[in-house]
């Protein structure tokens, strides 16, 4: 549906919504400062975009694997490796990566933030050559032509479309694309480093704040289930577990669980007495008030 003819709440979601009313309010409030107009018609309008968790996904260590092994080559595997194991913004932050950034010795690189650079501290940060993207960096290394100046030198045309060559790379792989596809993996490398680093290292190493990353990034995974249950249950302990819940399913119900209408009442002490316990010895009572 185009969105010309899509109504005020269809084909959009409440944060995108939000993002765009945003956007007009700084163009328009832009043009109040420059008094081409007397007022901002935007002002007042919620805009602030929260986090939506439902679309969080983390890609595990194996299928990232399997997504390495799809790629179609040694840019792509950098590509997706920057993104999953650096956590760097794709694409701005690959595309700004240059070879000078590269420290070797010091086996670490600096990542230039276009999105963060007018605050102050912003422009870049320092992130480790993490044992997971070295080879990927050294292998694009001895590729790169002489004089080169950018390390991603395919894919910087602006109509290049990566997120749909991703989602082709993905299918490859055997596996489903999912929500947001470049934000989880970085989200999924934050995750990873701030279970293995202090919270403040993990952040700044990603470029945000440590509360930026609880909102947006943290996620709770299976390893730190594992890591809280280490000792699993044995295969015996298991089976009779099971066993014991299978046949505590399928019982007979329980007194205690039958309508309140069938059961029959038993008057503890006198029933070992009387074969009959006589239950009309109170008229019913009909339509009209009890007489004595």
């Amino acid at each position: 549906m185009r969105y010309s003819e899509a109504g005020a709440d269809e084909g959009l979601a409440e944060n995108t919504r939000k993002k765009r009313i945003s956007n007009a309010k700084q163009l328009f409030q832009d043009a109040v400062d420059h008094e081409l107009i007397s007022r901002n018609p935007f002002k007042g309008l919620k805009s602030s975009v929260g986090s939506n968790r439902s679309r969080d996904y983390f890609l595990s260590r194996e299928d990232a694997q399997e997504i390495l092994d799809a790629c179609p080559n040694g840019q792509w595997r950098l590509i997706f490796a920057l993104s999953r194991f650096g956590g760097l913004r794709c694409p701005s932050e690959h595309l700004a990566l240059t070879w000078d950034d590269i420290d070797w010795a010091g086996n670490r690189f600096t990542v230039h933030s276009p999105k963060t650079e007018r605050h102050e501290g912003g422009e870049s940060r320092i992130v480790p050559m993490f044992p997971e993207l070295r080879p990927h960096l050294e292998h694009a290394w001895e590729q790169a032509q002489e004089g080169a100046e950018h390390v991603i030198t395919h894919y910087r045309d602006a109509s290049q479309n990566l997120r749909t060559q991703f989602q082709r790379i993905i299918k490859r792989a055997g596996l489903t694309p999912w929500p947001k596809l470049f934000q989880n993996l970085r989200a999924s490398r934050a995750t990873e480093l701030a279970a293995a680093h202090p919270a403040h290292v993990a952040a700044a190493w990603l470029g945000h704040s440590a509360l930026v990353a609880q909102k947006h990034y943290w996620q709770v995974t299976d390893a730190d289930f594992e890591k809280a249950t280490p000792e699993k249950p044995s295969e015996n302990s298991a089976s009779q577990k099971a066993a014991q819940q299978a046949h505590v399913t399928g019982r007979t119900p329980s007194q205690a669980s039958t309508p309140a209408h069938e059961k029959t009442p038993v008057l503890q002490g006198l029933a070992t007495h009387c074969d009959i316990l006589h239950m009309d010895l109170v008229p019913p009572e009909g339509l009209e008030p009890s007489t004595l």
